[in-house]
This record gives C-alpha cells, sequence and structure tokens, in this order.
C-alpha cells in the first residue's frame, strides 16, 4: 500500500468510525505536527512498524536500531521511497542519549522490551514497545514507576484495545447485552516445527552477539537461536503465553473487568518433539479472580487444529449470554442476538501482524497521544496486569505449583520458589535501575 492509498483509507476509517476511535485518526494541524521516530529490532515486527509508522501524515522514522546486518538491510528497504532516510545506530545505549527524536518503538526480543523501554523514558522519550512489556514480572513494575517519574508515554503493542468493533463490544458488554461477565476461554493454535539441537559455534561476522544479548546474562551462541526460535528459551523469550496468548488474556481481562487473579495453574509441557525448546508446546492455564471470575488459556504451539473455527480468539460467557470472538453475540437459547462486522481475520501463522493492517490504529493512537489529542488506549498500568497473568502462568508451569496472589497487586504469595521468577539477572552493568 503506498503512502496515498494509506491516506485515502484511513481518513475514510476515520470518518466512519469517528464515535467508536474517540480520537481524530490525524489529530489537529497535522501533518504539519511532526513526530519524529526511532524503531529498535526491525527483522520482522520492527519492519511493520517502519512501514505503517512512516505512512502516518506528520511521522518521520530518524533512525534504525538494530545488531543483524540482514535485519537492518530490510528495514532500510522497507523506507527505500520514504522521503526521509534514516540513520543506523547499532546500539541503544547510544541512540537514546540522542535529543533529535521525539519516541522510541521497540520490536527487539522479549528479553530486551522492558530494559530498553526504560531507557527510552530515561532520556526523555515516549515509547511504544511490544508485548510481553516485560520479560518477567518485575520489569513492568519498574516500567510503572518510571513511566511516572519521568512523566513520558509507555503504549504497549496490546493492538485489539485500538480496533472499533473490539471498542463497540467492550461498550455492549458493560451495558449488560450477555450480563454479567462470569468466564473466559481463549485460545492459540498453530503447526510450529521442530528447532533441533543447536550447536554452539562461532558467532557469525553478520551479527553482533554482545549486543544482541545486552541485559541478558551471556550465553554461547547456537545455531538454532537467531531470528525467531529464542521465543523458546527461558533466558531470551517467555514462550507461547507472552508470545501470543497475552492478547487473547488481554482481550478477556478488558472484557471482563478482571484485575490481578488470585490463583493460577498451569499443566503442560514440551511434548510434540525432543529438541531445545524450553517453554511449553502444549499448556493450557486458569486464572481464578476474587470477584467470581475464571478465565483459561490453551495453547497448542504445534497442533493448529481451531476452535470455533479459529486458529486464534476468545469467548466470554455471561448470565445472559456469550460473546464469541469480539463480534458475534448469543442469548441464553444459543441464538444470535448481536453481530459487529469486520474484514479482520487473525491469523497465527502470520508473525508480523496476525491482525493485518489494522493494527494502524493502535499506531496512531500512540501518536495522537503525543500530539495531545488521545489517550493512549494500552499504557502500561493496564499491559502490566495481562502480561502478569501469562507470567504467572509460565511460573506455575515451570514450579508445578498453584500459585496464590495477592488481589491488590497480583504479587505471589506463601511460595518461596515461584517468588525466585519474579524476577531476573542481569548482565553485569545492564541492570533495570530508575
Amino acid at each position: 500500500m503506498n503512502r496515498r492509498s494509506f491516506v485515502k483509507k484511513t481518513s475514510l476509517a476515520a470518518t466512519a468510525g469517528v464515535t467508536i476511535l474517540n480520537f481524530p485518526i490525524f489529530g489537529k494541524n497535522a501533518p504539519s505536527n511532526k513526530v519524529v521516530l526511532a524503531v529498535m529490532g526491525v527483522n520482522s515486527r520492527g519492519s511493520f512498524h517502519l512501514k505503517y509508522f512512516s505512512q502516518i501524515p506528520g511521522v518521520e522514522i530518524a533512525y534504525i536500531c538494530d545488531v543483524e546486518d540482514g535485519a537492518i538491510k530490510k528495514g532500510f528497504d522497507v523506507l527505500r521511497d520514504s522521503q526521509r532516510q534514516p540513520t543506523l545506530e547499532r546500539d541503544i545505549r547510544k541512540l537514546v542519549a540522542k535529543n533529535d527524536f521525539d519516541a522510541l518503538v521497540i520490536a527487539a526480543p522479549d528479553h530486551w522490551h522492558a530494559p530498553a523501554a526504560l531507557m527510552g523514558v530515561a532520556n526523555g522519550k515516549h515509547v511504544y514497545v511490544e508485548k510481553p512489556a516485560g520479560h518477567n514480572p518485575r520489569e513492568t513494575e519498574i516500567l510503572i514507576q518510571a513511566r511516572a517519574k519521568y512523566n513520558k508515554l509507555i503504549q504497549v503493542g496490546s493492538q485489539r484495545r485500538s480496533f472499533p468493533y473490539m471498542i463497540e463490544a467492550k461498550k455492549l458488554i458493560s451495558e449488560g447485552i450477555i450480563g454479567n461477565p462470569y468466564m473466559g476461554k481463549s485460545w492459540y493454535t498453530n503447526n510450529r516445527k521442530p528447532i533441533g539441537t543447536g550447536k554452539v559455534i562461532p558467532v557469525p561476522s553478520t551479527l553482533n552477539f554482545d549486543l544482541w544479548q545486552g541485559p541478558a546474562p551471556r550465553r554461547d551462541y547456537k545455531d538454532n537461536l537467531v531470528h525467531y526460535n529464542w521465543h523458546w528459551f527461558w533466558h531470551w523469550g517467555t514462550g507461547e503465553t507472552c508470545n501470543n496468548g497475552n492478547h487473547e488474556l488481554d482481550c478477556l481481562r478488558w472484557f471482563m473487568d478482571a484485575d490481578f487473579a488470585t490463583k493460577v495453574t498451569s499443566s503442560g509441557g514440551r511434548y510434540a518433539a525432543k529438541d531445545d525448546w524450553e517453554t511449553p508446546d502444549t499448556q493450557i492455564a486458569s486464572f481464578e479472580f476474587g470477584n467470581n471470575k475464571v478465565i483459561t488459556w490453551e495453547g497448542r504451539s504445534c497442533n493448529s487444529f481451531p476452535i470455533e473455527g479459529e486458529s486464534r480468539g476468545f469467548i466470554v460467557y455471561g448470565d445472559k449470554g456469550t460473546l464469541v470472538n469480539g463480534t458475534k453475540f448469543y442469548d441464553n437459547n444459543n441464538k444470535l442476538i448481536r453481530e459487529i462486522k469486520t474484514d479482520i481475520n487473525a491469523s497465527s501463522t502470520n508473525t508480523v501482524s496476525s491482525t493485518g493492517n489494522a493494527d494502524v490504529t493502535h499506531l496512531v493512537n500512540f501518536i495522537e497521544t503525543i500530539r495531545g489529542n488521545a489517550t493512549l488506549t494500552a499504557p502500561i498500568e493496564e499491559a502490566h496486569k495481562s502480561v502478569l497473568l501469562c507470567h504467572l502462568a509460565n511460573i506455575a508451569q515451570r514450579t508445578g505449583s498453584t500459585i496464590n496472589c495477592d488481589p491488590e497487586n497480583g504479587h505471589i504469595q506463601d511460595n518461596r520458589e515461584a517468588m525466585k521468577l519474579w524476577s531476573r539477572s542481569y548482565e553485569n552493568g545492564w541492570e533495570m535501575n530508575l
């Protein structure tokens, strides 16, 4: 999609949905109200950000930050027709110290999300950080403190909170269309292949592995780690629960007005193959809340048989009806009583953007909030509550225990082994300090 057609399509969407979006798509006096960005991590999702942020009127990409030559080439290829050509800065520490851009967009591996976000706000930058916002629960708590201390925006990539049809569905639920929403079910399915047994080899000349590891304590380079398989190693990744379950769990928590869980359980493991993959490929997690609500998540990374005909999704059960995937409302006789039309078809196999160009509404929300014309739909305070569910599921899984939590802040109670996983150790000199 070229810039002209993007602007036309987005303008039409704004005209049709302004009462749902609750913010102007371009803002006052746009595009003269310029916002300048730097994007960290451009191999996959970051390239999506480069493409669509750069097409929002009044937005420029000043810097690309990455540590691998192939990813860097992808980033520059995306922007080859842009009026402004970005500058490369491989070291995020040097990048955030620059004073000629407004906001940092982070799409690096999970272990980088919170440390880079902290660097950004501490250096006077607004931040858009992809989910999960942290590698562990303590990191997002630090980001909440940092947002308050430095008075900068932190938007998390829980993009469904900006989708007009989701906002409308949430409104209908709040108005009581299905009564009291007391149970939520979510799922994600895929057909991921084995990653094999990695061999320790010399770091490729195209990769700065020291900067790639950054805040993570140093490990040897293996040939099955970069670019994507780091997701399945606890040292750098957070598994499928944080990788994809984060989205559906966030929607359920939002729709059901659920904050912190009181009890979390998880079962599953690496069942589909014997290889280096450490996180579960099969997982069923349950979250109880003190207000008589329960949420479940089923993750099947290596078996793609759908649920309700969808590879990923969620259902909200109420005492007067049911909502399926944010679009179809049924009464207690299972009769369809309301349907919200959308052309979004979520795909679990699209690792760049499972909901396609619809994500642009979330990017626009971030830009318009910087301009003072909107309010963040996925601020760090809300994102922390959602990703905490994912982390707690993983902690329950890794410790083989039931996790009881404080309903006021989600902290683990009376479980020393589980509490050890609330935070992590860092490479010397890379600690997250406010």
